[in-house]
C-alpha cells in the first residue's frame, strides 16, 4: 500500500490510491458486520425471539400484525379471545382493523403471544 502523508490547514492527511482505500473500506465493512453478527448471536443465545419469517410473510400479505403472531403461536380467534378476557368476535374485528382495542387488551394480547407492544405494531 502506498500512503502519501500531506498537511493541508494544518492536519496531516494520508492520501492513498483509491484502489487500497476502496479494500480498507471493504474490510471496516466486514469487521463490523462480524460484530454485528456476534452480537445477535449472543442476544439469541440470551433468549431474544428473532422476528419470524412467517410473522413477517403474513404481515406483507396484508395481514395485522396481531393475526400473524396469533398464527404463529398456533392459537386459534377461540382460544386467544378466551385467554385475554375478550370475545371472539371482537378480536376478529380488531385483527381486521375494523374495531379498536383499549390499552390493556393490547397488553393482554402482547403478554399471552409473548411478545413486546412494539410488535403488535410493527409495520412492514
Amino acid at each position: 500500500m502506498t500512503v502519501q502523508i500531506v498537511e493541508i490547514a494544518g492536519q496531516k492527511i494520508a492520501m492513498l490510491p483509491i484502489e487500497d482505500y476502496q479494500r480498507l473500506v471493504e474490510i471496516a465493512e466486514d469487521k463490523a458486520d462480524m460484530v454485528a453478527a456476534a452480537e445477535a448471536e449472543a442476544r439469541r443465545d440470551g433468549g431474544e425471539e428473532y422476528l419470524p419469517a412467517k410473522v413477517v410473510d403474513g404481515m406483507m400479505a396484508g395481514e395485522s400484525p396481531l393475526r400473524a403472531w396469533r398464527k404463529h403461536r398456533g392459537l386459534t380467534l377461540k382460544v386467544l379471545a378466551e385467554r385475554v378476557g375478550s370475545t371472539h368476535a371482537h378480536l376478529s374485528n380488531v385483527e381486521r382493523n375494523k374495531r379498536s382495542a383499549n390499552v390493556e387488551l393490547w397488553r393482554k394480547l402482547a403478554m399471552e403471544l409473548n411478545v413486546s407492544l412494539d410488535d403488535m405494531f410493527f409495520k412492514v
